[in-house]
This record gives C-alpha cells, sequence and structure tokens, in this order.
C-alpha cells in the first residue's frame, strides 16, 4: 500500500473517531462543563493514557514494528527466506512479545490500584486540601486505570496490523472508544452518583471491547496471537534494549505532561478541564494528520531502510513532511485565529458558559502555535526508529523537556494555564528542530527542491486563507451572539470560507497538484514528479 494511500486510509478512520471524539466532548461539556468533579475526571482519563503512551504508543511501537517488519522481510534472527516460515517467525515474536507486556502490565496495574491515594498525592497536590475532590480523583482513577492494560495489548496488535499493511482496523480502535464514552453517558449518566463515574466505567469498558476488536482482526489475517508463558528470549531482549530508550524519550514528554497536570491542581477551579477541551481540539489535526503519516510512514521506511533503499527512504520522509504541513499549517493557523467560536458552538451550553469558553479558547490559541511541531515530531520520529536507533530522540525530548519545566514555572505566573499551554507549544518546536537537525546532520533527511518550493507555496496559501478568515469572522461577529442554529451556521460558513480559499489558493499557486493524488490508486509506492 502506498504511503498516501496507508495516510489516507488512517486519516479518514481518525476523522471518524474525532467527530465522534467530539460528540463525547460536547456531552461531556453539557453534563460535566468545566468544574472541579470534570476536573477529576479529566485526572482520572489522563492517567492511564499518559502511561498507555509510555508503554505502548511511543516505546513499544517504535521498537517492536521495525522489529517484527524485519522478521517479515526475512531479516530476523531466523534469516527464513520462505514466506510462511517468516511470518511464523514474526508472529513466534509478536506472541513472545505480547506475552512479556502483559505480565509486566497486570503488575503495574495492580502495583497502581493499590498506592493509589499515594500517586494521586504526588500528581494532583493541588487537590489533597480539598477532601472531596480528592477522594473523587481516587476512585474515578482507581475506575479507570484497567484500561492501560487492555489498551496496550491493542497497540502491539496495532503494530502487527500495520507491519501487514493493514490499517483501517487499527484507525477504527478509536472509534469503539469514542462509542462506549457516549453510550455510557447517553445511558447511565443520570444512574451513578455522578456522570463523571458513568464515563470513567465507559473507559474501562472500551479497552476490553478494543482488544477483543482486534484479536479478531489478527485472527482474520492469518496472525492470531497467543498468550504463551512470558519468558527472556533473546528477542523480547533486544526489543526491551530498543524499547528502554524510547520509554526514557516518551517519559520525557509524558513527565512534561504530569507537571502541567501537577502545577494546575494549584489553579483554579476547572483549569485541568480548560487545558483538556483545547487540548481536544488540538489533537484533531495532531491525530488526523501527525499520527497517520507517521503510523504510515514507520512501516515502509522500515522496509526500505532494512532493504538499503536509501533514495526511496529519503523520497518516503520528504514526502511525509510535505503532506503533513500541507495539512497542518492551514488548521494551525486557523485555530489561533478564531478559537473562540470553535469552543463557543461546540461546548458553550448547560454546565458550559461563556467564562469558560473564554478560558478554553486562550489555552486552545496557544497550543495551536505548536502543533506544525508536535505533527512535524511525529513524522521525523520514524526516521530514527525506522534505523533502530531509539536512543538519539531520547537526549532531545529530554532538552525539551527541560525548556517545558522551565518555561511552565515562568508562564503560568503571568498567564495561568495559557502559560502552560504556551509552555508545551514553545518546547515542541525546540523538540522538532532537534530531530530535523539529528536527521539532515546523519545525512537520513535532505530537503529536496520540491519539499523547498511547495512549503514556501503552502505559506502563500496559509496567508491567504487567514485573511480570509479573519475577515469573515469580522462579518460573522453578530450570529456567533445570537442562539445555537445561528452559531453553528456561522461557523459552517467561515469554515467552509477557510477550506475553499486554502484549496484553490493552493492549487493555483502550485502548493498541491491533482497528479499527487493519483498515488491514492496506486499500490507501490512511488514518487510523483517534480513540482
Amino acid at each position: 500500500m502506498s504511503l498516501l494511500r496507508a495516510t489516507f486510509t488512517v486519516s479518514g478512520l481518525t476523522l471518524v473517531s474525532r467527530v465522534l471524539g467530539f460528540v463525547r466532548d460536547i456531552l461531556m461539556a453539557s453534563v460535566l462543563g468545566a468544574g472541579w468533579i470534570a476536573d477529576c475526571f479529566v485526572l482520572a482519563f489522563k492517567l492511564p493514557n499518559l502511561f498507555r503512551r509510555l508503554f505502548a504508543e511511543g516505546a513499544f511501537n517504535a521498537a517492536f514494528v521495525p522489529l517484527f517488519s524485519g522478521y517479515l522481510e526475512g531479516a530476523g534472527s531466523a534469516g527464513e527466506t520462505d514466506e510462511a516460515a517468516r511470518r511464523a517467525a514474526a508472529r513466534r515474536f509478536a506472541e513472545e512479545a505480547l506475552s512479556a507486556l502483559f505480565a509486566i502490565l497486570l503488575l503495574f496495574v495492580a502495583a497502581c490500584q493499590a498506592v493509589m491515594p499515594w500517586l494521586m498525592m504526588g500528581i494532583g497536590m493541588g487537590f489533597v486540601g480539598e477532601p472531596e475532590k480528592f477522594d473523587l480523583a481516587v476512585e474515578l482513577t482507581r475506575i479507570t486505570f484497567p484500561y492501560l492494560l487492555f489498551i496496550s495489548l491493542v497497540s502491539l496488535m496495532g503494530g502487527v496490523l500495520n507491519s501487514l499493511g493493514r490499517f483501517a482496523a487499527v484507525a477504527a480502535t478509536p472509534v469503539l472508544l469514542n462509542l462506549s464514552l457516549i453510550g455510557a453517558m447517553v445511558l447511565f449518566a443520570n444512574a451513578t452518583r455522578t456522570p463523571a463515574h458513568a464515563l470513567s466505567w465507559g473507559v474501562s469498558v472500551a479497552g476490553v471491547i478494543q482488544f477483543l476488536w482486534l484479536f479478531v482482526a489478527c485472527w482474520r489475517e492469518g496472525m492470531p496471537l497467543r498468550l504463551r508463558w512470558p519468558r527472556l528470549t533473546p528477542d523480547v531482549r533486544k526489543l526491551i534494549t530498543l524499547m528502554l530508550p524510547v520509554a526514557l524519550g516518551a517519559g520525557a514528554y509524558q513527565i512534561s505532561l504530569l507537571i502541567d497536570v501537577f502545577l494546575a491542581s494549584f489553579l483554579a477551579d476547572g483549569s485541568l478541564a480548560f487545558l483538556y477541551y483545547a487540548d481536544r481540539l488540538n489533537q484533531l489535526p495532531l491525530g488526523v494528520i501527525g499520527i497517520a503519516v507517521g503510523t504510515a510512514l514507520l512501516p515502509a521506511l522500515s522496509r526500505q531502510v532494512a532493504a538499503a533503499d536509501r533514495n526511496g527512504a529519503l523520497a518516503s520522509q520528504n514526502r511525509a513532511i510535505e503532506m503533513a504541513l500541507f495539512l497542518t499549517l492551514p488548521a494551525a493557523a486557523a485555530l489561533v485565529v478564531v478559537p473562540g467560536p470553535v469552543i463557543g458552538v461546540l461546548f458553550e451550553r448547560n454546565a458550559f458558559d461563556s467564562a469558560m469558553t473564554a478560558a478554553t479558547a486562550a489555552a486552545l490559541g496557544a497550543y495551536a502555535l505548536g502543533l506544525p511541531a508536535y505533527v512535524l515530531a511525529k513524522v521525523l520520529g520514524p526516521g530514527f526508529f525506522a534505523r533502530k536507533d531509539t536512543a538519539t530522540p531520547v537526549r532531545y525530548s529530554l532538552i525539551a523537556l527541560g525548556v517545558n519545566v522551565v518555561l511552565n514555572v515562568i508562564l503560568m505566573i503571568p498567564l495561568a494555564h495559557v502559560g502552560l499551554a504556551l509552555a508545551t507549544a514553545i518546547s515542541a518546536w525546540v523538540n522538532a528542530a532537534l530531530l530535523y537537525h539529528g536527521l539532515v546532520k546523519r545525512d537520513c533527511l535532505k530537503s529536496d527542491d520540491r519539499l523547498k518550493r511547495r512549503l514556501v507555496r503552502t505559506l502563500a496559501a496559509v496567508a491567504l486563507m487567514v485573511g480570509v478568515i479573519w475577515g469573515g469572522r469580522a462579518l460573522l461577529e453578530p450570529y456567533f451572539s445570537a442562539t445555537t442554529p445561528e452559531k453553528v451556521l456561522a461557523l459552517v460558513v467561515l469554515v467552509a470560507a477557510g477550506l475553499l480559499s486554502y484549496g484553490v489558493a493552493a492549487f493555483a499557486l502550485g502548493a498541491v497538484r491533482r497528479d499527487d493524488f493519483t498515488g491514492l490508486r496506486r499500490r507501490n509506492n512511488k514518487t510523483v514528479g517534480p513540482a
């Protein structure tokens, strides 16, 4: 499957998930608002997801996919040449990895459940002075924490399917989470002590559903995974050796998120919720574009590197950067220019008032400044992981972490929760710049002429789009203060005007060409001719 085709497969399903995610967040804002109960659920939801990104999405997949792909290409320790034998060796390795991951996570989840009150003291220390808030945070987190076990196993099976060129089932798993949470709110919000309890149970149930979904998907692809007795085989040791540096790097980023949570717990009630809602909107282009491109790029790049196809690897990296920036820059610009109307239309109703809209919009604008950097990091990271270099990004993550911590402390004093969002954005640019420089220095990335030309043209198209959005907002301002239907219609018109102006400008200036989309119909990864 071509990189473009795979990216659009992942992006399309991720977009469906994000739309459902917005439905979920709209319901959540309506029933929870952005008060202290919402803060408790946000913390309970963040904690297992934080460790999931540490154990699974970041460290585990970055180490597992290149090794698994190597087995499929006959480059594993068994050195098999027959296709059936290669798949059997790859399956054995995946089962060994699955067993080791399951054992480690089972012990970790059990330990965290036992010490949850002490764990909460360290993460949400600002809650300690409010016993009711602290107790609720502990209770909700104990309900959600088993999600970590199931979603981490989902990540492993997702790596198997992605390596086999099957992206759809994996990209659909977040849809199941959102459906579970929506169902929990619609059916059980009034049947539990608080709506936050229904949401928390919905999280854990979603983990089980997602696990069963991908287990069946692997079985249908002829790669059913069974649980073995966990053993430290040579391949598992190699996996851990590759995984640990990435875990440290991912840990650096997750520590920065923990620091954000820790500091926000000392701010006014609702600060965690403001950051959550803002980050959710900021995550839409990150998930649809950055994670999609990075997910599609890593298996392709791993195979090209394993086959010593240097020109193919360089071309894939350039096209991935080009695609990511073309899709990300207009999204970032729009969220910086008009965050208020977006937040107001989506969330401002019932328990979510205008003051909450203003606070969340300010955080969204700050987060969006770093959106291109977040996406670039997802696209540049596979350049290291595909070459089994999981250590170098750690150093860059630690530097970015240091920048983030210092800026957090400096900026939160005058800007409160907005300062935390701005510090995150700045540190993301530091990380992306270091990753880019590291690849260039190793001669693993060289920006070709097409990328340079396309970037200039893309920036020009974005500038024209910003002018249209800015003028459109001024014209539509009265409607954003009217009834809900009028607000929704005004936002739809504004978004449509922005998309149309960017699309027309992009084609007119040559930032994109019709030929670029012919890759969607190709089965092989071919490079489009120069612009």
